[in-house]
């Protein structure tokens, strides 16, 4: 039953992002494809969805489509995220300072999972997205959660995840790893330049809340921020110091 529970959930939630991917309305026969499911399972889920106002059906047609309401219950559940409602307003200075995208994460288990994303304005730029699950070796935000580990626990980490190479710039063995976050911890500055998205340098400091610690990155094409380099590192440093001053820190203990 329970292996059961966890097929529909993760179905449900292939199910919005399919939506996501198509911005259309979808044929039972569609979305059953699409899932990669059978029609009977398909059709029984959005039974259910429609029945909880999370779907609804063109009758004439037969075609199925979201409704807001999951849209609705996201925004009144984002209002109320505790590490969001706290940097929006310094990721918001920095994006204006810098306009490069900016990024808020945190390690869940194995993985990054971006938090909170601000993307710049410019028409080329590094795009993401809340809920972007990304390397820990490979990408700034991922090296900033490592340094908090000890190295007997980060090192446990990588043994067990091992090192892919992501792209051609990707560190791929422990020793390099281990030598570059210990050089980065001690300025608290954790960079990548294209090591897991070609062309991409982010710049990532790690910022502790009680017992949690987050990260805060910049993300831009190299070329451009590697000509705004010390600029960015001397924001993210007052970022980073800004918070750790912050007495509401202690909530999270």
């Amino acid at each position: 039953m329970a292996v059961d529970n966890v097929k529909t959930a993760v179905r449900t939630l292939d199910l919005f992002e399919v939506f996501a991917r198509v911005q259309g309305p979808l044929s039972l026969t569609e979305l059953s494809n699409l899932l990669g499911s059978p029609a009977s399972s398909t059709h029984a889920l959005v039974k259910t969805l429609r029945q909880r106002g999370y779907v609804y059906v063109l009758e004439d047609r037969k075609l199925i489509f979201p409704t807001k309401r999951i849209l609705a219950v996201s925004e009144l559940i984002a209002k109320s995220d505790p590490i969001i409602e706290i940097f929006h307003p310094e990721m918001k200075k920095l994006l204006e300072a810098t306009d490069e995208t900016i990024i808020l994460g945190k390690r869940q288990g194995d993985y990054v999972t971006y938090l909170e994303v601000m993307e710049s304005s410019r028409t080329i730029r590094y795009s993401a997205k809340p809920g972007d699950i990304k390397p820990l070796h490979s990408s700034a935000i991922g090296k900033a959660m490592l340094s908090a580990l000890s190295d007997p626990e980060l090192l446990a980490i990588m043994r067990r995840v091992g090192l892919k190479k992501v792209t051609d710039a990707t560190v791929t063995t422990i020793d390099a790893l281990l030598e570059e976050i210990k050089l980065s911890r001690s300025k608290n500055l954790f960079i990548t330049r294209g090591e897991n998205v070609p062309d991409v340098m982010a710049m990532a400091v790690c910022i502790k809340l009680g017992n949690e610690h987050v990260s805060v990155a910049v993300a831009g094409p190299v070329e451009r921020v590697s000509k705004r380099e010390a600029e960015y590192a001397d924001s993210l440093e007052a970022l980073a110091g800004h918070f750790s001053k912050l007495e509401q820190a202690t909530a999270f203990s």
